[in-house]
């Protein structure tokens, strides 16, 4: 399962107000929904920050942190001083789930089942 992960890449892209903020080219798309997958299926007590740990990308390429007041904030490892604005949780889930669903449609025009991915 795992060569099927990192083999699925997509161009990424985070906005904000608009503006692409962050991209990458050939990122690998479903090991990233395969991991958001899991830190929000964690207890909220226990689920922390998230870093994207990947054998194809730099560590901490992707982050997003708790900003206080249950606000969240995405960043990259590559750019350590940038940072998205802080959001309130359900705006960030919403943005998950709509990676996603692109990825699981990716998948499916691959011929790969949605179990491959966790539930959200």
């Amino acid at each position: 399962m795992e060569v099927l992960l990192l083999d699925v890449e997509a161009d990424l892209s985070v906005r904000e107000d608009g503006r692409t903020v962050w991209a990458e080219d050939a990122f690998p798309a479903a090991e990233l929904a395969y991991q958001l997958g899991r830190w929000l299926r964690g207890a909220d007590a226990d689920r922390g920050d998230f870093t994207f740990d990947s054998l194809q990308a730099e560590p901490g390429t992707l982050r997003i942190a708790e900003a206080g007041e249950g606000r969240w904030r995405v960043g990259s490892g590559l750019a350590p001083a940038w940072w998205t604005a802080p959001v309130a949780w359900d705006v960030l889930t919403t943005e998950i789930g709509r990676l996603d669903r692109s990825v699981r449609e990716g998948l499916a025009a691959l011929g790969v089942g949605p179990d491959v991915l966790p539930a959200l």
